[in-house]
């Protein structure tokens, strides 16, 4: 432990080593059942979110829909689906995190890769796995609910009327950057070490990032910020709008997650200056 002198006695810090970046590509991860097991995780914890998430906005539009009924101010409203997302998020990346990280989100995965916390297999299998989660947890929602489902969009994303494409890309690309942020600082090794009186739970800012993202970007974009949560609703529902908008809930969280991990680890962390030596010049002797 380092020890610090302060006035009138002294105190100990953690020491703080990074850990080593992980390989580009370990093939010795196909041999481990933990690995198998983490893509189970991903694959359950992304059904699970689509199912429950996407049930609640169809629920809403349908208690909302004066035509059929509703209420225009029944339903949970968009207050109530944006703490369904974020509520969601802090549930499942709390009952994930030891086993694969709780990543539930293409964008996530990605960003954590380029950071090098994470093997180029586990992300692409990451990937493929919430992918298939989130096309799995919409199929059920259409299942138990096909008309509702059909008649309420699927809960699909698609660009808003009155917005640009512009405005679009760059809702999901801010989106994704305040996600990605949260998840690298309220991870972060080196903050732990050095701030252990401060206990950190990290499921719960993250999740608090996904459910300030929505409030701001749900009237533009239905907010994506999860390539697969965009992807397995739009492969569910099938529909022209759905497919024409997809291309940037695919892009735009992928740019913002490539910035947040490039503000964290160069800048913040001055990777950076690590990677490139110390810029003071050595003492002479």
């Amino acid at each position: 432990m380092a020890k610090h002198d302060v006035e009138g006695g002294s105190f100990s810090a953690k020491d703080y080593h990074d850990p080593p970046p992980a390989p580009l590509i370990d093939g010795e991860e196909l041999t481990q059942w933990s690995f198998y097991r983490a893509l189970i995780a991903e694959f359950i914890a992304t059904l699970l979110f689509l199912y429950i998430t996407v049930l609640t906005v169809i629920g809403y539009k349908s208690q909302s829909d004066v035509k059929a009924g509703g209420d225009l101010c029944g339903g949970v409203g968009i207050l109530g689906i944006a703490w369904a997302f974020g509520g969601m998020i802090f549930i499942l990346v709390y009952c994930t995190a030891g086993i694969s990280g709780g990543h539930i989100n293409p964008a996530v995965t990605f960003g954590l890769f380029l950071a090098r916390k994470v093997s180029l297999i586990r992300a692409i299998m990451y990937m493929v796995a919430q992918c298939l989660g989130a096309i799995c947890g919409v199929g059920l929602v259409k299942a138990f609910q096909k008309g509702y489902y059909n008649r309420y969009g699927g809960g699909a994303n698609e660009l808003s009327e009155g917005y640009s494409t512009g405005v679009g890309l760059g809702a999901e690309i801010i989106g994704t950057f305040v996600l990605v942020y949260t998840v690298f600082s309220a991870t972060d090794p080196k903050r732990n070490a050095r701030d252990s009186h401060v206990p950190v739970l990290a499921p719960l800012p993250i999740g608090f990032a996904v459910f300030m993202v929505h409030l701001a970007t749900i009237p533009v974009t239905g907010t994506g910020i999860n390539p697969a949560r965009s992807f397995g609703a739009a492969v569910i529902y099938n529909k022209e709008k759905a497919w024409d908008d997809h291309w940037m809930f695919w892009v735009g969280p992928f740019i913002g997650a490539a910035i947040a991990a490039f503000y964290h680890q160069f800048i913040l962390r001055a990777g950076a200056a690590k990677a490139l030596g110390s810029f003071r010049s050595n003492p002479t002797i």
